[in-house]
């Protein structure tokens, strides 16, 4: 059976928004938000994440280390691992809720009205991921690149830089974004006359009998 455009479009928006799902789950667990390379003796580069920080040497193995407070953190660091654990539960509802008013999932209780108010719930929940997954990240960026030009520091002194869970939770970012609007749209794409019902076999009309009636013989050994 062909799919239908809208059905194309809902399909497009769930397989992106699950994309922008999983690359945000991604971001929160890497620890390159912040990358710094030391060459004094020996080359050695750190990172720094919402968890964790680690170092990386020359021919040694990754040493990481969790942080031991949360109040530890940088403030910005702080507030992104808050928003991002936020944008994943926001994500995930999202995602149920536009995956029960697809048409891709056909329950008889669910009028058709309720699936259109789910998948429009759900995208905009998509869309609320995506706002939350873009400001923590882009606030990390912009909180690099103040102190990557502070001029009060030395220019002696190594600084931070990005990291390539930045970029990874950008694109999350823009697939959440995209994926929530393909949702919203397609239920525009949608036909505005609602489904008729269809006709109980109680309601059905009564076929038209036949005029003409037949005399049933009565039975010869029958005593009134």
């Amino acid at each position: 059976m062909p799919w239908s455009c809208h059905g194309k479009v809902q399909l497009g928006g769930l397989l992106l928004s699950l994309l922008g799902w999983l690359c945000s789950c991604v971001t929160t667990i890497l620890p390159q938000w912040k990358t710094l390379t030391l060459g004094l003796i020996e080359m050695e580069t750190w990172m720094m994440g919402l968890w964790q920080v680690c170092v990386n040497q020359e021919e040694v193995a990754t040493v990481c280390k969790a942080f031991e407070s949360f109040l530890s953190l940088p403030q910005e660091l702080q507030v992104a691992r808050i928003v991002m654990v936020a944008s994943h539960g926001l994500g995930l509802l999202g995602f149920l809720l536009s995956g029960f008013g697809s048409g891709c999932f056909q329950i008889h209780r669910i009028r058709w009205v309720s699936k259109r108010r789910l998948c429009f719930l759900g995208g905009t929940l998509e869309v609320s991921a995506s706002a939350t997954t873009l400001f923590p990240v882009s606030w990390v960026a912009h909180a690099t690149i103040r102190d990557f030009w502070d001029d009060s520091v030395p220019e002696i002194v190594p600084r931070w830089e990005f990291g390539d869970a930045l970029f990874l939770g950008w694109a999350a970012g823009i697939f959440l974004a995209l994926g929530g609007l393909l949702l919203i749209f397609s239920i525009c794409l949608e036909k505005e006359d609602v489904p008729s019902p269809t006709v109980p076999p109680s309601c059905a009309p009564v076929e038209e009998s036949d005029s003409s009636f037949h005399l049933t013989p009565r039975p010869g050994n029958l005593v009134i």
